[in-house]
Formats: C-alpha cells, structure tokens, sequence
C-alpha cells in the first residue's frame, strides 16, 4: 500500500471508470450546447482577462522552491512545479479603464507579493524558461527526482496536485522527456514542463455563435504574435548534450524553445499528440465537440459546489488537459457572467508588465477590428498559419511569415506589421480608447518590430558577448540570466523591454506617427 497520501490519492482517481466519465463529459456538452443556442453564453461586452505565470528565485540567482504559505499568502496559485506561482488577473471590460485597471491590478499584486518574497531571499520572475538550476543541484537532477512509492511515480519537485502525479502513472502515451536540438532528457513524470512559464490573454467574444469567427483569426495571429514575444533560445546548459558546441548551440536552437518543451513532454510522435497547433471551428457545437473527442488523459473524480458551470463540471475537468496553442473556453460562475471566450496560449512570459500588457491590447484590438472589417487575414490558408506558427517558434523576428493584409498576400515583415498594429489601434479606440491611449499600449511592440530585437535577440546577443570575451558555454549562459534578473529589477512594474534596448526613452508619440506613415 502507498506511505504517502498523495499517491494515494493518485491511485485513486487512477480508478475512476473512463467510460463512465466521458459519457458524463458527454451529457455535459449537451447542456452547454443547450445554452449556447438559449444565448447563455452571450455577452454584449468585449471582456478580457490574462493569466500570468512566474518563478522564484533566490537572491543568487538561482531556481527556488516557493514555500506554500507564502504563495498563499501573496494571493498567488500554484503551478507545476514547486517554484512556480501563477496570477489570474479579474476580468475586465475591454475599454480604457478596464485595461488599466488589470494593469493596475498586475502591478499592485506584484508589488504587494515584493515584501514577503524578500524577507524568504526569494524573488518572483517573468521569464520563459529558467536557466540557473536550484543551488547545489542541476536542472537534470531537479527535473527528474522522483519516487516510486508503491508503483506509484511520485515527482520531488512538482507541486501536490493529484492532477499533476496522476498524468506520470496513466497508460497515456506521454513522452515526459525533451528531444529538442542539442537537448535530451529522459524523465518518469511531466515534470519537465515546469521548465517553461507563459503569459495567457483571454478574450471574450460578444456572441458566441461568432466564435469560430473569432477564432480562426486568432489562429492566423499566433505566429505574428510569437515571432515578436520569443524569449527561451537557452535551455539549462547542463541539459545540453556533452559534445554540442556553443557554435552549434547558438545555430540550431529555436528562439522559442518553451513550445518545444510543453510539445516533448507531453506527446508521442505517431501516437498521441495532444499538444498542437488547433484546427479551425465550422461552428460553436465543433468548439464543444472538440473538446468530447479529445483523448482523455486522466479522468477525475468532480466536485461541484453550486456554480453555473458546474452543470458542466466534468466538461470542464476534461478541458483542462485540452492542450491547444490557441483554445476555445466555456465558463462562468453565475448564469450572468457566462461566457465563450478564446485562450491564447502561444506567448511566452515576458520581461516586464507593460509588455504583457501590450500583448494583451494587440490580440484584443486586432480580433476586435478584423472581426468587423471582414479582415482578409481570415482567408490565409489554415496550413500557412500552421507553418507561419513554427517558423516563428524556430526563428523568432527572422522567421519568414506569410499574411494577408489589405494589399494581398505579403512576406514582409514590415508590411505585415503596419497592418496589424493599424488593425489593433483601430479596434483598441473603437473600444473608447484616444489616439493616445491606444498607441501608449501598443508602443512596446511597436519598437520590437521597428528595430527586429526580441527578448531572445537580446539574450542570444549577450550569451554571444560572454563567449567572446571567452567564458565558458555555462558561464555566458548564467551571466545572460543575471543581466535579464537585474535590468526586470529595476523595470517589471514600470519599465518595458524598450528600456533594455536603449529605446525607452524615444517620444513615444513621435514613434507612433512614424509607424502610422508605414
């Protein structure tokens, strides 16, 4: 018998009856499709809403484990691993006060978890991928601690969510290891995914038989989106293999290794790929359906304690292992906040709030204006917007893009971007926002595509920087990580990645007139 109750609990929804869960899955789909067609889910309003994931570290550097009761006691949640911490921002109309009062929320969170984080020696970190692994231990030992405790795979350092346990011991496919360039790892649980942090801007659709719409544009943003926001080109150098040079290092890696992780981890090529690139919505039931079909990884016991979506509480656990790049929701506390909305899940997490921020207010204001201008972005061939996704992945601000914009079909990137920050700004003001505001938020990455420099530009410049002045491969690595920790230091609440770049301080006015006239 199991010594822990946490493998006991895994043992036990192990034997939860598969059939017998998806058939309530089933019955739940049929409520929601009930709703959808009762106008349940509609909205007038454009909400949005983000989801922001971090990491500890300690004063040195290097990863930390967050103790529980300060986590619960900043008001963050926990995430895979044990130095992860995650926030779910309030949803908040898609107008000028409702951003700011989620930016504003942001900060005032971050700022009020500063006090108690610093009296534990620990620091809270927005990054994609973590480089320096916990003190006295290396990424491969943390990444792959684990116990057998009585045939059940129990993983050291993940958090004690059974969910999480449950998905190392199912008969599922999953390949809990990394194959990606110059990078192997053999792991006996998904602990590997904990590598890697996001940013996840939500975004409500007024009507939800309009969500397809709403969808397949958001589908062709992913990879524009990406190619400006990349931010993991280095993995933890002792996860490299011993005879990969820094040459070929630097040559062969993605600019956004954290989608190749949450890939690896949790598919098997030929046999399962749960993670991927989503296909496109006929309509609002396929978005319910696609969710039915989906191969279930651990069906669980469900609890529910009177809220609206608990009418659907098993749909919902299911949906929660429904692991799309970009992903439709269904939810709602109350019959009032119901809702259909789209979780934009490619982003990496970014150096400072404003970035995210700016993020947020570009696929918001893009989705909003090409929704109503009929936006020929919508015909871009679904396999091209595959493609024009792992180019970016690969090669970042470099990757060749194809869109479609008012002119026709273009690969240049200048030209694409115009389009999509005019698209945004539009959608942005006619949401009430002035000229000023909405270019205010969107200035970020406005110079992130005038100048080509993403945050993995950045630290691929400097990892080449330390190698030239002759520091070893692991060396250049973690001098790379702690210029990022300072300079997001002094700039992750007030400050933008344009101030690393020597940018902040352009008139920002002055460089949104200078877009506008292309």
């Amino acid at each position: 018998m199991a010594e822990s109750e946490l493998a006991r609990d895994v043992q036990s929804v192990l034997g939860v009856d598969p059939d017998a869960f998806n058939e309530r899955v089933r019955e739940d789909a049929t409520v929601i499709k009930e709703e959808i067609e009762a106008g349940t889910f509609d909205n007038p309003q454009a909400i949005v809403g983000l989801e922001y994931e971090f990491y500890g570290v300690a004063d040195d550097g290097s990863l930390a484990r967050i103790p529980r009761r300060i986590l619960e006691f900043v008001g963050f949640e926990k995430e895979l691993g044990l130095h992860n911490a995650e926030m779910t921002a309030s949803p908040q109309p898609l107008n000028e006060y409702g951003l700011a009062a989620q930016e504003s929320e942001v900060r005032a969170r971050l700022e009020a978890a500063a006090e108690p984080m610093d009296a534990e020696g620990l620091h809270l970190v927005s990054d994609a991928m973590w480089t320096i692994p916990p003190e006295g231990e290396t990424a491969r030992e943390y990444l792959t601690d684990s116990i057998d405790d009585d045939g059940t795979e129990i993983a050291t350092n993940m958090s004690a969510s059974t969910r999480y346990h449950a998905m190392a011991n199912t008969d599922h496919p999953a390949s809990m290891g990394l194959d990606a360039p110059h990078v192997t790892l053999d792991a006996d649980t998904v602990m590997p995914e904990a590598l890697i942090t996001s940013i996840q801007p939500h975004y409500q659709v007024p009507q939800a038989v309009d969500l397809p719409t709403y969808f397949r544009y958001a589908v062709r943003l992913a990879g524009p989106l990406l190619a400006l926001g990349v931010n993991s080109p280095f993995y933890p150098p002792d996860l490299y293999d011993e005879d990969a040079s820094p040459d070929a290092i630097l040559a062969d890696g993605h600019d956004e290794g954290r989608i190749d992780v949450f890939e690896d981890v949790l598919n098997v090529p030929g046999k399962s790929e749960k993670v991927r690139f989503p296909r496109d919505l006929e309509s609002v039931h396929d978005a319910v359906d696609a969710v039915v079909e989906d191969a279930s990884i651990v069906p669980m016991p469900v609890e529910t304690g009177g809220r609206f979506d608990d009418e659907f509480a098993h749909f919902r656990m299911k949906h929660g292992t429904y692991w799309r790049w970009v992903r439709p929701v269904f939810g709602g506390a109350s019959r009032e906040s119901a809702n259909a909305r789209i979780e934009f899940r490619p982003l990496p997490g970014q150096p400072t709030v404003r970035d995210t921020m700016a993020f947020q207010a570009l696929l918001a204001g893009a989705l909003e204006a090409m929704v109503a201008r009929d936006h020929p972005l919508y015909d871009l061939p679904w396999e091209t917007a595959r493609e024009n996704f792992y180019a970016a992945v690969r090669n970042g601000s470099d990757a060749e893009i194809t869109y479609f914009g008012p002119e026709g079909e273009t690969t240049d990137a200048t030209e694409m971007y115009t389009d999509l920050f005019a698209q945004a700004e539009d959608g942005l003001r006619a949401r009430g926002l002035d000229e000023e505001a909405a270019a205010k938020y969107l200035w970020p990455l406005r110079q992130r595509a005038r100048h080509g420099i993403t945050p993995a530009d950045w630290k691929r410049e400097r990892v080449r920087e330390n190698l030239d002045d002759g520091a070893s491969f692991e060396n250049a690595v973690y001098d790379m990580q702690y210029d990022y920790l300072s300079y997001q230091h002094d700039t992750l609440i007030t400050g933008s990645f344009a101030d690393w770049t020597g940018r902040g301080g352009e008139v920002e006015a002055a460089t949104h007139r200078s877009n506008r006239r292309g």
